[in-house]
């Protein structure tokens, strides 16, 4: 019976040792990571010691560079403002080439009746040439835009501004009613559109379609 309690003793003694070693090696490990620091700070948190506010994330010095992800800097350099002083209503904004067809037409702002008199219109209501989104050209079918049916999926579409050299290639072409919008609607990445009536061949002010160009930018200088 005595032999009894002197190995459940015995025992105890073993269990209690191994988990108070247990016990020293994880406060050891404890001490030694953030979650000490965490826990501490959590505690002075709760007992109203300190506020939220000491717990902002932070921020380099003012004197240190902090370097950007790639692609952050990438959608930086798209962001950047092209035309910081915009157009009026009338202004030459640039020039359309379209080596295709060996062409080089003057772009105005605007699309009334005026501007499109003188050469290639800019809808005002779309970005300009370069930037992101929809820029929508317009034109005459029987004057600048005569030969923009022979203007295929491929080829390139080049427009001059203060800004820069933009070059788009014709992704797609298409034909629409006269009243179809989608011509105009937002687009997630620079494109240009590219619009005048259709058919070619057809006589007087009222053309019942429109022969649509549609481009992606494809470089930039």
């Amino acid at each position: 019976m005595r032999n009894e309690r002197n190995k459940g003793k015995g025992r105890k003694k073993i269990f209690l040792t191994a988990l108070a070693l247990s016990m020293i090696a994880f406060g050891l490990w404890f001490s030694g990571t953030n979650a000490a620091s965490f826990l501490k700070g959590y505690l002075l948190f709760k007992s109203g010691q300190v506020n939220s506010a000491d717990f902002s994330v932070k921020t380099a010095p003012s004197n240190e560079t902090l370097s950007l992800p790639e692609e952050q800097g990438e959608a930086d350099a798209d962001d950047e403002v092209l035309y910081p002083v915009r157009p009026e209503t009338g202004d030459n904004i640039g020039n359309l080439t379209i080596p295709s067809i060996d062409a080089v037409l003057p772009i105005f702002h605007g699309t009334d009746e005026d501007e499109l008199l003188k050469g290639v219109g800019h809808f005002a209501g779309s970005v300009l040439t370069g930037e992101n989104d929809n820029s929508v050209l317009s034109g005459h079918m029987d004057t600048v835009f005569r030969r923009l049916g022979e203007v295929a999926k491929g080829d390139l579409l080049v427009v001059e501004t203060s800004a820069g050299t933009f070059t788009y290639k014709v992704k797609m072409t298409r034909i629409v009613d006269a009243d179809d919008r989608t011509v105009i609607v937002p687009k997630p990445k620079a494109t240009l559109t590219v619009s005048t009536c259709y058919p070619f061949d057809f006589i007087g002010p009222d053309a019942p379609e429109r022969f649509i160009l549609v481009a992606d930018l494809v470089s930039k200088e």
